[in-house]
């Protein structure tokens, strides 16, 4: 299959084609998703939280997300791969925004970044689209704002809040970004939004009529189970089947069950050495 495009997910927005996309933090994970077929691997700031044990992920640094980055990048062939802006990495200044972008593109080999903000973000954008790199916005619930919102809190109930949200989303295409993550708004807020712009939107809780949707990774799988969701659906219980694997190990190993001969080499093999190889 074809390698996947920001014009890619244009052609389905027109087309009207769902797009599905995941987050990965591995080269492993990474590997298996793209293998699968989804269109946009995500290597979200939620590294923070899902495998860095973290309450937020407003200490994310702009290394580690490289660093994260980097591993799914080398394992995936097909999707699209964006790379999150963590906190303070663009808010600072649009030169510093810029730079910050640079770095996650030069030293990962992602192909978009993605950068949470309100209507004030467009100038940003915009600047780090004019340096070549494609920007995917972030509206709704914005995960390094949770401090101004009081917490992870679904957005856009009032209608004040749900225009600006609409005035959020309208930036991020003014600013030549090519696509926009609308996060846990109401079902109705979400279709408008998404009728209203031209680029894609990709939902998560923000119910179907979004151009596309994502999920955590670790919720799909049923990894975290200290964290569960609402809009989020559990397709495996990865962790339930970890944890029995792990303990048939340990009881395995403590019966003197593990290792057997099938796992052990019976002989050891001599090797002559020969008067050139030991230099004499």
């Amino acid at each position: 299959m074809d390698a996947v495009t920001t014009l890619t997910l244009s052609e389905f927005k027109r087309e009207g084609r769902k797009i599905t996309a995941l987050t990965a933090y591995d080269a492993p994970f990474a590997r298996i998703m793209d293998r699968a077929g989804v269109d946009v691997i995500l290597v979200g700031d939620s590294v923070g939280m899902t495998v860095l044990g973290r309450a937020d992920t407003l200490s994310v640094t702009l290394d580690e997300m490289i660093h994260h980055a980097r591993s799914v990048v080398s394992a995936v062939e097909r999707a699209l791969v964006v790379v999150d802006m963590p906190f303070m990495s663009f808010q600072v200044s649009v030169e510093k925004a810029v730079e910050n972008a640079g770095r996650l593109i030069k030293e990962t080999g992602a192909k978009a970044v993605k950068l949470e903000g309100d209507k004030g973000v467009e100038k940003t954008v915009r600047a780090i689209v004019e340096a070549g790199i494609p920007v995917m916005g972030h509206v709704g619930l914005r995960p390094q704002s949770i401090h101004k919102f009081g917490g992870f809190k679904v957005q856009g109930r009032e209608s004040g809040s749900a225009k600006r949200i609409e005035l959020d989303a309208k930036a991020t295409e003014n600013g030549g970004g090519f696509a926009v993550v609308i996060e846990a708004v109401p079902v109705s807020l979400a279709k408008q939004i998404t009728e209203s712009l031209n680029i894609p939107t990709i939902g998560i809780g923000a119910g179907m009529h979004c151009d596309g949707q994502i999920l955590v990774m670790h919720d799909v799988l049923g990894i975290s189970d200290n964290v569960r969701p609402r809009f989020a659906k559990r397709y495996a219980s990865v962790a339930d089947i970890a944890q029995k694997a792990f303990r048939e190990y340990i009881e395995e190993v403590k019966g003197g069950k593990f290792p057997t001969m099938q796992h052990s080499y019976s002989k050891l093999k001599l090797i002559k050495k020969s008067r050139a190889s030991t230099g004499i």
